[in-house]
C-alpha cells in the first residue's frame, strides 16, 4: 500500500466519522422523538451518541421514515 492510498483511507474514515458525529448529534438533540417512544434523558443520549455516529446512514434512514423490514410486515 502506498502512502497516498493510506492517506485516502484515513481521509475517508475521518470523513465518515465526521459526518457521523454531525448526524449523531442532530439525532440525539432533535431526532429522539422519532427514534424512541417516551422521554429520553440526556445521559442516555450521550451514552448512545457513539452508536448513532457509527451507524449514521441507518439513523438518517430511520429519521426519514423508512422502517426496518421486520416492522413493515
Amino acid at each position: 500500500m502506498t502512502q497516498a492510498m493510506a492517506e485516502a483511507v484515513w481521509l475517508g474514515l475521518a470523513g465518515y466519522l465526521g459526518l457521523g458525529l454531525v448526524a449523531g448529534l442532530g439525532a440525539a438533540v432533535f431526532g429522539m422523538k422519532r427514534l424512541a417512544t417516551g422521554h429520553v434523558p440526556w445521559r442516555v443520549r450521550l451514552v448512545i451518541l457513539p452508536g448513532l455516529a457509527a451507524l449514521w446512514p441507518l439513523v438518517l434512514l430511520r429519521l426519514a421514515g423508512v422502517k426496518p423490514a421486520e416492522d413493515r410486515a
